[in-house]
């Protein structure tokens, strides 16, 4: 106003109540301290140009005003010297401003702005293929460019940043925020800000929190539906059924948040009341849907509120703290429709993350559905039921438990198993009995040596982690691709086993197998393996011949057919028969030693024709 003229030769009355309060915002390090002291500076140039008369009245507020700062000691002091100076009050503090006019204060109350926004200076380092722009004092300004399938960082320009630069521009930014309806000071804290301003994210660093003044801001390039989506129909079918439990994973920047808000939007045109978590709020949601943040620093607060407005979906931005995932399965438990967005780089981590936070009994009810976004694409849809079961990998009825399956959606196959494992959370990838008996259909798919060569590297890694709690001996035996024994010293199992099982679970959440582990001497008791080439007669007619690599069940009979293998009146496995009259085993997997067990117990081996 003062350098469009309003103002010229006018006297400007800052109290000092006002420098004291901008200076201890400032040794904060909160951004809105340096804007304001950056405002005074200005005013002083123009007052030694000779534009103002610039005057600092009113004395430093004592250190009782400040503890009763929050109730108005402060802004009391700052009215005190309009009131004794005959001045025009004026402020963008709307409960200052009617106080003042209470008073009986001549104010000009500096409303936020509808339109007519000039555009920032941060405007200029973008273009319409810029998603994010990163300025760094001392170092040349770059940006990041392209789609989210394909983005690169490219430098803007050869000359460095300057502090003077991007102390204007965080002014400018900080002011806009105040200013613009749309606009949000999200976080303030020692050394950084964040900041949104309609669709543009901004955060604003400074020393001690970064090495150096930084400006990162980050906006959306894309406006997608739902229906723009591959899988859009699955989406739909699942959260307006009764499957409203949907979490939406895959890595930083491959399009999770525009999925949640083309899905708050698809939820909102079709009758629903939908609302939203978010901490800070950059989902770009229509006005109709209302965006909650942090209530006193904590979303169980803002969930609290929430349950008494009872929306019928809330979209959950994005899930970090421990507290955040316990909000989602009690809001959900509650009968609350829940989208969770979850930083994950596959559906395990997601799941692991998920396990990890909330009640293993929980978890299925919270979630019945699992995303995965990558490069701005559906790749993956899995459903979340819950059973009790043996898991796979454990072939004994005593491990029948409780189980979390995830099964993928659109083939039905089991992906992985969540259960208990000596109160221990394990998230298991499920290895199919495909994988081992591929080459009976499909020999170029899965060569023994192959399978022989991974099952190598997993036995060294097992040893490794094993080696932690033994100096002795460590044999490992791989009975197929999720299941591994291991014999170590007598003395050693309880080390490895841990108190509750706690040190073999975290070995095997980290190997992605079953571990079995047994003392070294049982396995001396074992019984010898048979030789190479031996041939086994078993009871019903059916033939066993072995030799270094393999098992061949040989039943000429069933030539070319499809077969269910039983021992006794337990169903072992499905197999293909050649055409040679035999189905073919790598000697060490799963299924073969099952066999040769079965036959050293004596159990009579049948095969019946699917």
């Amino acid at each position: 106003m003062i350098k469009t003229g309003e103002y010229n030769g006018a006297s400007i009355i800052i109290p000092e109540a006002v420098i004291a309060e901008l200076e201890a915002q400032a040794n904060q390090g909160r951004e809105i301290g340096f804007s304001g002291l950056t405002e005074l500076q200005a005013l002083c140039r123009l007052a030694e140009e000779g534009t103002i008369d610039l005057k600092f009245v009113g004395v430093r507020p004592t250190l009782e005003q400040v503890k009763l700062a929050s109730g108005g000691e402060i802004d009391a002091l700052i009215r005190n010297a309009a009131i004794e100076n005959g001045a025009k009050f004026i402020t963008s503090d709307i409960v200052q401003a009617e106080v003042a006019r209470a008073k009986g204060l001549d104010v000009m109350y500096l409303k936020p702005q509808v339109e007519d926004f000039t555009p920032l200076g941060i405007d200029q380092f973008f273009d319409e293929h810029t998603i994010a722009v990163y300025l760094k004092e001392r170092v040349p300004p770059v940006a990041k460019k392209g789609t989210i399938k394909e983005m690169r960082l490219v430098r803007i320009r050869e000359q460095p940043t300057s502090e003077y630069e991007l102390r204007n521009l965080a002014q400018e930014i900080v002011e806009r925020a105040k200013r613009d309806p749309d606009g949000f000071i999200e976080v303030e804290k020692r050394g950084v800000t964040v900041v949104q301003i309609g669709s543009l994210r901004i955060a604003i660093t400074r020393r001690p929190f970064s090495d150096g003044m930084e400006i990162t801001a980050v906006r959306p390039i894309v406006d997608i539906t739902l229906e723009d989506y591959d899988k859009s129909n699955v989406i739909k079918n699942r959260i307006i059924g009764d499957k409203r439990g949907l979490l939406i994973a895959g890595p930083p920047g491959a399009g999770k948040t525009t999925l949640a808000q083309s899905i708050a939007t698809y939820l909102a045109d079709h009758g629903f009341v939908v609302k939203t978590m978010e901490a800070p709020r950059e989902l770009q949601v229509p006005d109709h849907i209302t965006q909650y943040t942090t209530l006193d620093g904590s979303m169980a607060n803002t969930a609290d509120i929430l349950l008494l407005v009872r929306p019928d979906f809330v979209i959950f931005d994005e899930l970090r703290k421990n507290e955040d995932f316990r909000v989602f399965a009690d809001m959900r438990l509650a009968g609350i429709g829940m989208i969770g967005v979850l930083h994950a780089t596959g559906a395990h981590d997601a799941l692991q993350r998920f396990s990890d936070r909330v009640d293993f009994g929980v978890l299925p009810q919270s979630i019945n559905t699992i995303i995965f976004v990558d490069k701005g694409e559906i790749t993956n849809v899995y459903d979340v039921g819950f059973t009790i079961k043996v898991p796979e990998g454990m072939s004994s009825e005593i491990n029948l438990r409780p189980v979390t399956i995830v099964s993928d959606h659109e083939t039905g196959e089991l992906v992985f198993e969540v259960f208990k494992y000596d109160q221990e959370t394990i998230v298991m990838p499920v290895m199919h009995m495909e994988t081992v008996s591929a080459p009976l259909k499909t020999p170029s798919v899965v060569k023994e040596e192959e399978v022989s060569s991974s099952w190598k590297i997993t036995e060294k890694e097992i040893q490794r982690e094993i080696g932690r709690y033994t100096d002795g001996f460590v044999d490992v035996h791989m009975l197929s691709e999720s299941k591994a024994v291991v014999y170590i010293d007598d003395k050693d199992v309880p080390a490895a086993i841990g108190k509750g099982g706690k040190n073999i679970a975290g070995i095997v959440n980290k190997v992605g197998i079953g571990i079995d582990i047994r003392p070294k001497s049982e396995l001396e008791k074992q019984p010898s393996q048979p030789q190479p080439e031996e041939e086994l007669q078993l009871g019903g007619g059916v033939k066993i011949r072995m030799d270094k690599k393999q098992l061949a069940i040989i039943c000429p009979e069933q030539s070319g057919k499809i077969v269910d293998v039983f021992a006794g009146k337990e169903y072992l496995f499905t197999a293909t028969v050649n055409d040679a009259g035999e189905i073919h085993l790598a000697k060490n997997s799963t299924i073969a030693l099952e066999m040769i067990k079965r036959h050293n117990d004596g159990d009579v081996i049948k095969l019946r024709p699917v």
